[in-house]
């Protein structure tokens, strides 16, 4: 199971009306901001393969040949083979012609895997293959949608918790929920920081990544606006 942190930050402002509004005013209402935060680490890793067609030994090792070894390697370290796909299908083949022959020269892959363990594990494998062109390319988490929610939540309650404690430090209790709405510009956000960790090709045959391989946590933000009014 995933190390989950979670933390509520709260910045709330609030503003209360006259306690003993004249007939016709508005009632007295307290309004504030909530925000909650969540901390997860990624468990979707989606690394960038570029396979081209080479030439070695003046052997020419085709793209097709590459892939098959490619994916013996995924077997050989139980990766489902499900998780990895053309990036971009046809629009990512780059074809010539060569004798009224169409040849496959390159193909762009994207691989989903689930930890850093792993994802260490393939870029050495690639490194064998001398496959250099591999890197990261974004990092997700596979409840995200959930985690939003539970983020909001913590948001809301944060801002009924605030308005509770400032109403009752003047002798007042808090009332129904009149207007609750998400803070422009503070809505659910995923952030996250990728490791340095690219195959570049520093020789003919020679390719290198760089250690460790440490993943920031994907961090999850949500900011709530509820008007309160006062019983």
């Amino acid at each position: 199971m995933k190390s989950i942190i979670l933390s509520a930050a709260l910045f709330l402002t609030a503003s209360l009306t006259a306690q003993n509004p004249v007939a016709g005013e508005e009632k007295p209402y307290v309004e504030v901001n909530g925000t909650g935060e969540m901390e997860v680490i990624p468990d979707e890793i989606y690394v960038s393969i570029t396979l081209r067609e080479r030439t070695a030994n003046k052997k020419t090792i085709s793209v097709e040949e590459q892939e098959q070894n490619l994916k013996n390697v995924l077997k050989n370290l139980k990766v489902d083979l499900k998780n990895l796909s053309l990036a971009g299908a046809d629009a990512d083949l780059v074809r010539i012609e060569w004798r009224k022959k169409g040849v496959i020269t390159q193909k762009q892959y994207s691989l989903k895997l689930g930890n850093a363990t792993i994802l260490g594990q393939v870029f050495t494998e690639l490194d064998k293959l001398e496959i250099t062109d591999a890197y990261v390319s974004h990092v997700q988490h596979s409840k995200i949608d959930s985690l939003r929610k539970v983020v909001k939540i913590m948001a809301i309650k944060a801002a009924k918790n605030k308005a509770d404690y400032l109403l009752a430090a003047i002798g007042e209790k808090t009332g129904k929920a009149l207007i609750v709405r998400e803070n422009d510009g503070a809505y659910t956000q995923v952030m996250y920081s990728l490791p340095n960790i690219r195959m570049d090709k520093v020789g003919e045959n020679e390719g290198t990544y760089n250690d460790p391989i440490d993943f920031k946590k994907i961090k999850v933000e949500s900011s709530i606006y509820v008007k309160f009014g006062i019983q």
